[in-house]
């Protein structure tokens, strides 16, 4: 047996040569199945969407009072229904229908995005490039469709614009195939990489401030609609026809309504015709009897201003969460801009979308001040998350008196340049030289400080001087010397 499994897990390459990976390398995609994969990302939310809308007006047709249901008119009127999930403006018989529901619009955007991801992964999408064909694909067949039921609409008692039905859900669904492919093909990468990491984090914090200032929309919504559930009661009518359409026609138009209260909480208000309710002014006028409005207050409340708690403490909430990314002040408040830019930018969108032109009665038009509910909701980020992060996060500590600062230490070490090694050889070979010479004099009983000069030519007349006059000392010492002994 142990032999057996020695013999399994022998390796037989020579020794030295190691695997360079175990991983299995992925199989290239083919052409074929590529064109495949695109198609089905492409028309599978178009038909399932498409057949959804349909099936819902036809149990709406069905349930109501006093129609005639039609198999074949519900699928022609799903496609007027469809452009209106993707919030292209449609005439009714000369009158403009411009406030679509938003609920069908995330839902078909959803849609596209989960049909793009899938697809992303089939192709084997791993960077940018790869998601181009995926989202141009899909953008391109919505815009397609639109165009083909706008033209199959003319003549009927409704109108649609063909270059309106071609950008619109181009555009809506292009930016849900990004939405979809982003993770699978590394784009938050890329954006983490081309951003400063300031902005990136401002960018988070302003999402997350964002989605806070919707949810606070959300409860106040649900708040006004509890409080006034009786009036909700009161306009569904006893049939369960009519009272199911309302219900549809209520449960489609609820991320409207929540925008809406979103304005309200944040100052601007919002306005339905005639009626202006805001949070320091109200204007009467008439309401739609559809229970998603019942809400709507019929008066001027003292209370209301307590509410702007609310994105006060959303502003607080975006600070918190920057206080912490940087040391230096300046950069936090940097990122608190950011945020409230991207919030500022996110109420643009929402007041346009949610708000448009219904018919020419009362109720035309139903509208969010999109210009000022945008600078506000900035304000709302900036000046409450700017406090927080600026004095709940570090601080550098200040220098005692007498020593010099980093940054002071620093430029001196950066004017102190390190010597070039030819320049240090030089002063190497330099400073032997002096050594040297120095020793030399020192033998010669020159001075040490003195550089060791040339002997001049003078120097040889002098030692011949001094060479005669030691001869002379010496014949005349030897002359002395004789003399005593002639006088003996």
């Amino acid at each position: 047996m142990v032999r057996f499994m020695k013999l399994l897990t022998r390796d037989e390459r020579p020794p030295g040569e190691e695997p360079v990976s175990d991983l299995v390398p992925e199989l290239e995609v083919s052409r074929a199945k590529r064109v495949r994969v695109l198609l089905a990302a492409a028309c599978a939310p178009l038909l399932f969407s498409y057949t959804a809308i349909a099936a819902v007006l036809a149990v709406v047709s069905f349930a109501a009072d006093r129609t005639r249901f039609s198999a074949t008119g519900a699928l022609l009127a799903a496609g007027p229904g469809w452009l209106a999930s993707w919030q292209v403006e449609l005439d009714l018989g000369g009158h403009p229908l411009g406030v679509l529901p938003l609920l069908p619009t995330l839902a078909v955007g959803w849609l596209v995005a989960r049909a793009a991801a899938r697809a992303a992964r089939r192709v084997g999408g791993r960077t940018p490039a790869d998601a181009v064909p995926v989202v141009t694909v899909i953008a391109g067949a919505h815009a397609l469709f639109g165009v083909l039921i706008a033209l199959a609409a003319g003549g009927s008692p409704i109108d649609v614009n063909p270059l309106t039905a071609f950008c619109v859900p181009g555009l809506l669904a292009g930016l849900a195939a990004v939405a979809g492919v982003a993770k699978a093909c590394g784009l938050p990468a890329v954006v983490r990489d081309r951003f400063d990491p300031v902005a990136v984090h401002g960018l988070r914090a302003g999402a997350l401030g964002l989605a806070a200032l919707i949810a606070c929309g959300a409860v106040v919504f649900t708040a006004a609609t509890a409080l006034s559930w009786s009036t909700v009661d009161s306009l569904f009518e006893p049939g369960f026809g009519a009272s199911f359409g309302l219900f549809v026609l209520s449960v489609a138009y609820l991320p409207n309504a929540v925008v809406a209260a979103l304005s309200f909480t944040t100052g601007p208000g919002f306005s339905v015709g005639s009626l202006t309710v805001g949070m320091f002014g109200y204007q009467e006028g008439q309401v739609p009897g559809v229970p998603v409005l019942a809400g709507i207050p019929s008066h001027h409340a003292v209370w209301w201003p307590a509410l702007l708690l609310l994105p006060a403490l959303v502003g607080a909430l975006v600070g918190w969460r920057i206080r912490a990314i940087d040391e230096d002040p300046m950069l936090r408040m940097r990122a608190v801009a950011v945020a409230g830019a991207l919030v500022a930018f996110g109420c643009v969108v929402l007041g346009t979308v949610s708000g448009g032109r219904l018919g020419d009665g009362p109720f035309d038009p139903v509208s969010v001040p999109v210009g000022v509910a945008s600078v506000i909701a900035f304000c709302w980020i900036v000046v409450p998350g700017g406090f927080v992060a600026f004095f709940a996060g570090p601080h550098e500590a200040p220098e005692p008196p007498g020593e010099p600062e980093v940054e002071d230490i620093a430029e001196v070490e950066e004017e102190v340049e390190p010597v070039e090694e030819p320049e240090a050889e030089a002063l190497e070979d330099e400073a032997l030289e002096e050594e040297a010479e120095e020793e030399l004099a020192r033998e010669l009983g020159e001075d040490a400080d003195e550089a060791p000069a040339e002997p001049e030519p003078e120097a040889e007349p002098e030692q011949d001087d001094v060479a005669d006059d030691a001869v002379t000392e010496s014949t005349d010492g030897s002359g002395d010397e004789s003399a005593p002994g002639d006088d003996r």
